[in-house]
């Protein structure tokens, strides 16, 4: 989970997530949306294919990029359990780690 928050943490990483939202796009497509450079975006598709929340597929000398969805749906419920949110009065006053004795 925090490989995916770290992700997550950069504007340009969540904008590339939201184009992908849409519909697969290659490398040149995405770049078209950004003013950065090719090794600097590169470099934001690295830690989104580190995080596991995009997929990269080589179609000739294309690489086209989708948004794996359920790997973001997974830590933010991952998440949200960890912090209480959307459960019911009882399970929210319970301890998130309880100590060891």
């Amino acid at each position: 989970m925090n490989t995916v928050f770290k992700a997550l943490a950069d504007p340009t990483r969540r904008r590339i997530l939201e184009l992908l939202r849409v519909r697969e796009m290659s490398a040149g497509d995405i770049a078209g949306h950004f003013a950065v450079s090719k090794p600097t975006l590169s470099g934001h598709f690295t830690v989104l294919r580190a995080a596991d929340l995009i997929d990269a597929e080589k179609r000739g000398t294309t690489i086209i990029y989708r948004l794996k969805l359920s790997v973001l749906e997974e830590a933010l419920l991952a998440f949200s359990q960890a912090v209480g949110i959307g459960l019911d009065g009882a399970a929210r006053q319970r301890p998130l780690y309880e100590a060891k004795a």
